[in-house]
């Protein structure tokens, strides 16, 4: 039999089996079993019907074709845009352009092809975690080692600064963070990310920052790094349009850099998908610049459906919330129950069949808490906090009479 490459043992981690609850779930709802599930970060909004509305007319006008592959110019501009009105400073101290921006599928896609440009065999890259499940694989595939660094739950799982410089070596190129985080929400300040930019400069480090919740801060006010001085050139902001515009199906994003690293792109580009559909770039440059209150108001909702959580769960034996100031999650520390996060994960389901993810493979720091994703309805998640209240009691009273 022929051989696979190597690099098929870089996709496949601990990451990939924390979803394994999620696909049981998804098989045993769709089977008629009564079945909540909160493990997956998928808005339950239907993307607005402006946006609907623009992709059928885009089709009805032929926009069914090949496009530029960096991407459609009014899209890029609109994308520049949108950066710099969520950026957190000045318009005249960060100008960017539809030349620093290319058209991707996601922000994963966007993160894959930042990690062609800038990674190869031998270079290390700092990720800070908790961090999402697939940077691993990201980051690795090309040959490159992924230090992850920890923003630990004692400091509200903030930056430590110190922690960073630490783990700089001589094959250290890039420093990787989420902000907003996934799974713990939470939201950098302008010092926090002014101590990495000290650190990505002095050290002369790329910073690759995705923004793919940039739109959905509850507490606080959003930052970008590319924004702050001598930042721009040295900095790769990855976003999309998937969960504050409810097109997590759409598949379209964005990374942004400065010139020649959009240059390089636009080549992996042309081997990696040819561009995105013409008629989804042009339905996104309706989201982007007429679907703004579409997204305040799910923010609300966000907003509201989060509070749920945490009150319904303010008290339950042996589990501790930790409220976000950002994304659509919400950790939940089950250490108390004297479960560990995937077996309270896998006896949570097999109770009360409510699915949460096991936030252990988000990095050491998750370790002992579970993901809850806020994207059902409020009736559903009030019902799943419910169940996992009683489960909660259920193995307060086992330890006790143990």
């Amino acid at each position: 039999m022929p051989k696979y490459a190597s690099l098929i043992s870089r996709t496949a981690n601990e990451g990939s089996a924390a979803w394994d609850i999620l696909f049981q779930a998804w098989k045993d709802k769709a089977a008629g079993e009564d079945v909540i599930i909160l493990a997956v970060g998928d808005p339950d909004f239907n993307t607005p019907q402006k946006i609907i509305d623009s992709a059928k007319q885009a089709m009805d006008a032929g926009h069914t074709h090949y496009i530029d592959i960096p991407g459609l110019p009014d899209l890029r501009e609109a994308v520049a845009d949108e950066l710099m009105r969520v950026s957190g400073v000045s318009t005249d101290a960060y100008k960017v352009g539809p030349a620093n921006v290319m058209i991707c599928q996601g922000t994963q896609n966007a993160l894959f092809a930042a990690s062609l440009c800038l990674l190869e065999e031998g270079d290390e890259i700092i990720a800070l975690e908790p961090m999402y499940l697939t940077y691993q694989a990201t980051f690795e595939i090309n040959g490159a080692k992924l230090v992850p660094v920890a923003c630990p739950r004692e400091t509200g799982f903030r930056p430590q600064p110190e922690l960073i410089e630490k783990a700089i070596t001589a094959n250290t190129r890039a420093i990787l963070f989420a902000n907003p985080n996934n799974p713990t929400g939470a939201v950098f300040t302008l010092a926090e990310l002014e101590a990495i930019a000290d650190i990505a400069k002095r050290h002369d480090l790329w910073v690759i920052a995705d923004e793919v919740y940039a739109g959905q801060v509850y507490d606080g006010k959003h930052h970008s790094m590319a924004a702050l001085p001598g930042m721009a050139e040295r900095t790769v902001t990855c976003g999309s349009l998937s969960k504050a515009f409810a097109m997590t199906g759409w598949r379209v994003g964005w990374v942004a850099g400065s010139e020649p690293f959009i240059h390089h792109c636009h080549n992996a580009g042309i081997a990696m998908h040819y561009g995105v559909s013409a008629f989804i770039q042009h339905a996104s440059v309706t989201a982007l610049r007429d679907c703004q209150k579409d997204v305040e108001d799910m923010r609300d909702i966000y907003r509201r459906r989060c509070n749920i959580v945490l009150d319904k769960l303010a008290g339950a034996p042996g589990l501790h919330p930790i409220a976000p100031e950002g994304a659509m999650y919400v950790l939940l520390d089950v250490t108390g129950t004297g479960y560990g996060s995937a077996e309270f994960a896998a006896e949570l389901y097999r109770n009360e069949k409510v699915a949460v993810l096991d936030a252990k493979p988000f990095g050491p720091s998750a370790d002992g808490c579970v993901r809850i994703a806020f994207t059902i309805s409020d009736e559903d998640i009030a019902e799943a906090c419910e169940r996992i209240y009683r489960f909660a009691a259920s193995r307060h009273n086992e330890q006790k009479a143990s």
